[in-house]
């Protein structure tokens, strides 16, 4: 297990490193100029001379080729050091920092909702297989594969907030209101909304094992000496789906990072994904940098303890590597 665990970590490291590379390739060899609202007429209620436009740029690590640039902002990086807003001109890592909790908690929330009610709903439609609460659920998760995560956002918007008015259409908190219940109050439709396409690609494997489970010899065994179905059900085959569902969160991460980016920009939820949409349209590329190389870290992590977690549920995992070893 210790080998397997380093081995992991050491692909993380790799992926990290190639993505960060690839990311700044992109930045840099993308079109325009990074001090464009400085240089250009109507862009800034200021504008600099071009001994100080050459001075910026040293002091930003924007001189040099880009792999003169590209080390430079990786030591700085390494120090702690994420570079100067090209907006505002603060620190990048602060201003990330301050967003993430709200990122991290809309993603932990809508993760947790989907695995609580696709658990049951998949072992419902798989237990009963093409009936009327299979093709029900089954329609359910169809539909929220497909459906687009800001249409279903606008939706939610149209119905709960303009018309019925029951919930708050956008950020996080009411005006002059501190407490943690309005904070979820704010969240409800966020949560649901990036829930949504999670939990029915859960819910799609969960029937899907639930199925295979049901078919295996030693389920139609207990069955032949008089178990119960939910006993069947509970110690048996929910134990064994299980399984596949740590592996299938742990790949899906990308898509919950993603997915909570586009739901902040609609909700307003201050995280991440509005500030990664603030630093796009103003071309501020030290701060789409950070936010770039974070969510790369919330993904490797997520995809590791996905790893550990399956690994310490199915002892056969451990005892694989240990084989292959000895």
């Amino acid at each position: 297990m210790k080998n397997f665990l380093l081995k992991r970590i050491l692909q993380m490291i790799f992926v990290f490193i190639l993505i960060s590379m690839f990311a700044f390739a992109i930045i840099y060899f993308a079109p325009g100029d990074p001090l464009y609202m400085y240089t250009s007429p109507g862009k800034s209620s200021f504008k600099m001379s071009e001994e100080q436009l050459d001075a910026l740029r040293e002091d930003l690590g924007l001189t040099g080729n880009v792999v003169h640039q590209y080390t430079s902002w990786a030591k700085k990086t390494l120090t702690g050091d994420w570079g100067i807003s090209l907006n505002n001109f603060l620190p990048v890592r602060p201003q990330i920092m301050e967003r993430l909790p709200g990122t991290v908690g809309l993603m932990a929330a809508s993760l947790m909702l989907s695995v609580v009610l696709a658990i049951p709903m998949g072992l419902a439609a798989g237990t009963h297989k093409n009936k009327w609460i299979d093709n029900i659920i089954s329609g359910f998760s169809y539909i929220g594969i497909s459906i687009p995560s800001f249409w279903f956002a606008l939706l939610m918007i149209i119905v709960f907030s303009l018309h019925l008015d029951l919930l708050p259409s956008s950020g996080m908190r009411t005006t002059g209101v501190n407490s943690v219940a309005d904070v979820i109050w704010h969240g409800i439709m966020p949560t649901i909304v990036l829930a949504v396409n999670n939990m029915a690609v859960f819910v799609r494997y969960m029937r899907s094992n639930t199925i295979n489970q049901l078919e295996e010899e030693y389920v139609l065994t207990a069955a032949s000496k008089g178990a119960a179905p939910n006993y069947i059900l509970k110690n048996h085959v929910l134990k064994n789906c299980l399984l596949p569902i740590i592996t299938i969160v742990g790949m899906n991460f990308g898509t919950l990072v993603t997915g909570s980016f586009i739901v902040e920009s609609v909700f307003g939820w201050p995280g991440l994904g509005t500030l990664c949409m603030t630093a796009i349209n103003n071309r501020d590329y030290p701060m789409i940098m950070g936010i770039i190389m974070l969510s790369c870290t919330i993904l490797l992590i997520g995809n590791f303890l996905a790893d550990i977690l399956y690994g310490l549920a199915d002892p056969r995992i451990k005892q694989g590597k240990e084989a292959q070893h000895g």
